[in-house]
Formats: structure tokens, C-alpha cells, sequence
């Protein structure tokens, strides 16, 4: 027979305590299969029906679909199992042991975002012993912090279904109804090397690479001259050249370079039609410096995501938090769950400043304030 799940504190603990790095570099790598069986144990400990679901190709990884009472609305409370990769060195404390200071709980996830998933818990618990006319899904997904193949195998599977979703990524609980999208894009330049002291004995790929990335700038400035959304705090798509390696020694031709750049682009621009746009300006560019040139995503993308501003979620969300809806920069899984045709939004604890960072924290005043939160949407959605 299985338990109820520990207390807030407890659970948080245990969670921080089992790492979950997600990263496209493998020696970074790891298995969220610990943060899962826990999710699964406490939540069918308290009536949940649960589903265990492998990400396809990844056998070390899984969702998490966890399902109290049936229907055809209700709501998804959405979060994800694992957390970006550290430096111990910059930490002030162990980064896999919640540390209590200042009014704060530090630890590697605390707010990004395996915090959310006690309080969500703490939430539910108030509705065990009811009878809900409309389902209350906690689903807990893989990888969103390098592939988003968890969000990715949802959406292919088309569940779960529900009327409503909140994806509790943190936003100091401010309601989010929209986020530019992201693209991580590569650009190859294959030339020939030879003697540097006899330029036709090679074709330059720096040379042809000082062109490739004067399109690109050109590219951004016409981005950001054609598109603009005021709801942002940045209005543009930002293209930004991220890193780029090439050549060997000083005395040879470059035969090969290559460079990485970040896109986001606002609701409404085709990411396919963005990499087609940027390969059609570098195509003229082979024959010029006779080189040869490939562009490639470095992961397929995460497309923007944008909901009405005054829908039924989002007003509600307002009136609950007392924070008007906001845009954000910073991309989630928000745009797969809104395919599966709910009301999607962004609201969590704690600040996406923590995020990412050395340090990381939860303050303890918004623990509290998001658990009634959720509590009253779990009544408004569900019963």
C-alpha cells in the first residue's frame, strides 16, 4: 500500500538531493529516472493514477503523467525533472544539499525548477479525499534544459489533454502568456588549405567566413527592422554570434571554419523559413571565395509561444496574483503543451535571475503564496 508523500521540506530535500543534469555534452549527461520514481511514489501515495512514460530513443529518461479523477477539461501542472550543469567551485554550499540561510532554500534546481513540484504536491493534497468532476494532472518531463524531448514526445503522443495548463518555470509568480521562440544554428565553411605565402594554392575559409558572418549582421538588422513586438522588454529578434573556430596556424590557408549563433524570434516568424532565408544570402558566397557552405539546427528548435492576453486562464491567473500577464525572452515547454489545445501559461516561484546561476535559490515568501495560488485554480478547473 503506498504512503503519503512526506512533508514540503522532506520532499524538496529529496529532490534537490537526486541529480538530474540534462546537457547536450555527454560526460554532462545524466539519468532523471531518480526524480521521477520519487514524483511517482508520492503522488500515487496520494490517489494519483500514475504513468511512467520513456523518452523514445533515450531509455534513461522518462515523463511523468500523473492523474487524479477523469473528464474531458481540468488542469496540467507542468514542470520539468532536470537541471542545467554547475560549477561546485563557484558554490557556497553543496549544490545537491538544501541549504537553509537568510530566508532562503539553496540548491542546483531549487527554483528551475524541481521546486515547483513539492509545491504543486502541497497543493493537491488539499483535494485528495474530494471528488473532482474535471482531472488534476502533475506531469513531470525530461530534458527541457537541452533537447526538450520530453515536451517533444507529449506533443507526438498527443497527451495528456486538459483544458488548462500552468508550467511552473519560475517567474516570481507573474503570469506569462508569451516567450520568443529559440534556434541554435551552425554555419560551416569548407575551403582548401595550402602555403600561406600563395593564396592560390587554397581557398580561404576565414576569408569567406568574414562574409558568412557580415550576411548574418546584415540578416539581424533587417530582422529587427521588419519585426517588432512592444510586449517584449528587448521588441526584436536578437541574433546573437555566439562562437566560432577555424584555421590552425598562422602560415596556412584555412581550410575550415565554423560558427554558432543564437536566433529568437517573436510569435509569428517561421523558424523554417528563417534557416531558409539565411541559406539562400550565403549560397552566392561558395562560388565567390570557391568554398563550400552548410547551415544545420544544432537541436530542432523551440518554437514561441503565444496565447490570447485575455483568455480564461490568463485573466484568471491576474486576478489571483494581483501581476498583470508579461512576455519574457527565455523559452519553455510552453508552445508543445498549447498544441495538445490548452490554455497554456507560464507562473512559478522564485526569479529566472537564480536560474542558471551558482547559488541558486527559492526565498521562502513565495513558497506559501504559490501553493494558494494553485490551490485555487485546482478548485476553479477542477471541481
Amino acid at each position: 500500500m503506498q504512503s503519503s508523500p512526506p512533508d514540503l521540506l522532506t520532499m524538496l530535500t529529496e529532490l534537490i538531493a537526486t541529480p538530474s543534469v540534462s546537457c547536450t555534452a555527454a560526460h554532462w549527461d545524466q539519468s532523471n529516472l531518480g526524480v521521477i520514481e520519487k514524483l511517482e511514489s508520492w503522488l500515487s501515495g496520494l490517489g494519483f493514477q500514475t504513468e511512467v512514460m520513456p523518452i523514445p530513443g533515450h531509455p534513461e529518461k522518462a515523463n511523468l503523467i500523473a492523474t487524479l479523477g477523469s473528464g474531458p477539461g481540468g488542469l496540467v501542472l507542468s514542470g520539468h525533472t532536470d537541471t542545467v550543469p554547475f560549477n561546485a567551485e563557484l558554490w557556497n554550499s553543496d549544490p545537491f544539499k538544501l541549504t537553509e540561510k537568510d530566508g532562503r532554500f539553496y540548491g542546483l534546481g531549487t527554483c528551475d525548477m524541481k521546486g515547483f513540484f513539492p509545491i504543486a504536491i502541497e497543493a493537491a493534497r488539499k483535494f485528495t479525499d474530494k471528488t473532482l468532476k474535471q482531472p488534476l494532472i502533475i506531469l513531470a518531463t525530461a530534458d527541457e534544459e537541452s533537447s526538450m524531448n520530453g515536451a517533444r514526445a507529449l506533443a507526438e503522443a498527443g497527451y495528456p489533454k486538459a483544458r488548462y495548463a500552468v508550467i511552473g518555470e519560475p517567474t516570481s509568480l507573474r503570469p506569462i502568456y508569451m516567450h520568443k521562440g529559440m534556434m541554435m544554428e551552425q554555419v560551416k565553411v569548407k575551403g582548401s588549405a595550402g602555403h600561406s605565402s600563395d593564396p592560390s594554392l587554397g581557398a580561404s575559409a576565414l576569408d569567406a567566413m568574414h562574409s558568412v558572418l557580415g550576411e548574418l549582421i546584415s540578416f539581424r538588422k533587417e530582422l529587427q527592422r521588419d519585426y517588432q513586438n512592444s510586449d517584449f522588454k528587448v521588441s526584436v529578434p536578437t541574433l546573437n554570434l555566439g562562437c566560432i573556430h577555424g584555421g590552425d596556424n598562422p602560415n596556412r590557408i584555412c581550410g575550415a571554419c565554423e560558427v554558432e549563433y543564437d536566433l529568437r524570434p517573436l510569435p509569428g516568424m517561421s523558424a523554417d523559413l528563417l534557416r531558409e532565408s539565411v541559406h539562400k544570402r550565403l549560397l552566392p558566397l561558395e562560388q565567390q571565395f570557391g568554398v563550400s557552405i552548410s547551415t544545420e539546427p544544432l537541436f530542432p528548435g523551440i518554437p514561441a509561444f503565444n496565447n490570447d492576453k485575455h483568455s480564461e486562464l490568463v485573466t484568471t491567473a491576474e486576478r489571483l496574483t494581483g501581476y498583470q500577464a508579461e512576455a519574457v525572452a527565455f523559452g519553455t515547454e510552453a508552445p508543445f503543451l498549447q498544441s495538445l489545445g490548452m490554455d497554456t501559461i507560464v507562473m512559478g516561484p522564485g526569479s529566472i535571475d537564480q536560474a542558471h546561476q551558482p547559488d541558486e535559490y527559492l526565498a521562502f515568501d513565495q513558497i506559501k503564496p504559490t501553493v494558494a495560488v494553485l490551490e485555487q485554480l485546482i478548485a476553479r478547473y477542477c471541481f
